[in-house]
C-alpha cells in the first residue's frame, strides 16, 4: 500500500553561525543534539571561522532541533544566518564533515 500522502513535507536548512563557534565543541554539540531528532545532514567548520549546519527533516522538528543548539551554544553564538531551502533527501544521518 502506498505511504506517501503520510509522509510529512521536509525542507533544508542552511545555517551559518558565527561568534566563538569553533574550538567549544560546537560540532559535536550538535550532532549529540541531532541524535535525538529525525533530521539528517552535517556541521562543519568554515576557514573564516563560522560554522556550517546543513539539515533536513520535517519543519516542526527543524525547529526544535535548532532552538536545541540555540539554547545549548547560547553563550557562543553571536548571529545566526538561516537559508531555507527545498530538501534533496541527499543525506541518511547527521555527521560531523572536516
Amino acid at each position: 500500500m502506498e505511504r506517501s500522502h503520510l509522509r510529512q513535507p521536509i525542507e533544508r536548512r542552511h545555517t551559518f553561525y558565527q561568534g566563538r563557534v569553533q574550538g567549544v565543541g560546537f560540532r559535536y554539540t550538535a550532532r549529540h543534539i541531532a541524535r535525538r531528532y529525525q533530521v539528517s545532514g552535517y556541521v562543519r567548520n568554515l576557514p573564516d571561522g563560522r560554522v556550517e549546519l546543513v539539515a533536513e527533516g520535517a519543519p516542526e522538528e527543524l525547529d526544535r532541533f535548532f532552538a536545541e543548539i540555540r539554547n545549548e551554544m547560547a553563550g557562543f553564538i553571536r548571529h545566526e544566518d538561516v537559508t531555507r531551502l527545498p530538501a534533496t533527501g541527499n543525506f541518511t544521518g547527521f555527521e560531523i564533515r572536516y
